[in-house]
C-alpha cells in the first residue's frame, strides 16, 4: 500500500519553511545563523516554486517531511525532527525515485547522516564540490542512483 503522499499548496509555504528550519537546526550543525536567515526567503520566494513538491502529514494534515524535485534531480527532502527515524525520509525518497524518475541528489558532505541515508538507499558519490549551489563554502557531494 502507497502511503498517503500528498500535494503541499502555496498557502502553506509558510509551515514548509518553518519545518524546513526545524529539520535544518536539528541536522545542519555546521551552518551559521546567517546562512539559515540568507536561505529562509529564498526557500519561501524562489525554491519551493522550482520544484514539484511532495509531502506526507500526520493525523492532524500538519506536514511533517516534505520534498521537492526538478530534472531528476532531489532538491530537497526535510523531515520535521519529531518525525525523524519513521521512516518518512525513506518513504518519501522511494516516492520520489518511484513516480518523479528521481536519479540524483546532491548533499552537503558535512551532513553525515543524510549521506549515509542516500547511500543506504543505493546512491554513490559520483564527483565532489567546494562549495555548494549558492556559493558558500559548504563542500557538496554529487550523488547518483546506482542502475
Amino acid at each position: 500500500m502507497m502511503p498517503n503522499i500528498d500535494n503541499i499548496e502555496k498557502k502553506e509555504y509558510t509551515e514548509v519553511v518553518e519545518l524546513w528550519e526545524a529539520s535544518v537546526r536539528a541536522t545542519h550543525h555546521f551552518l551559521k545563523e546567517e546562512d539559515i536567515e540568507y536561505f529562509k526567503p529564498l526557500i519561501l520566494n524562489t525554491y519551493l516554486d522550482a520544484v514539484e513538491l511532495k509531502c506526507m502529514r500526520n493525523n492532524d494534515k500538519k506536514i511533517v517531511g516534505f520534498l521537492g524535485v526538478a530534472e531528476q534531480n532531489l532538491e530537497m527532502l526535510f523531515i520535521h525532527p519529531d518525525y525523524r527515524g519513521k521512516r518518512i525520509g525513506k518513504t518519501l525518497l522511494d516516492y520520489s525515485i518511484d513516480k518523479l524518475n528521481v536519479t540524483k541528489v546532491d548533499v552537503n558532505e558535512q551532513n553525515e547522516q543524510a549521506v549515509g541515508f542516500y547511500k543506504h538507499c543505493g546512491f554513490e558519490t559520483i564527483k565532489r564540490s567546494e562549495i555548494d549551489s549558492s556559493g558558500k563554502p559548504y563542500p557538496t557531494l554529487h550523488m547518483v542512483l546506482k542502475k
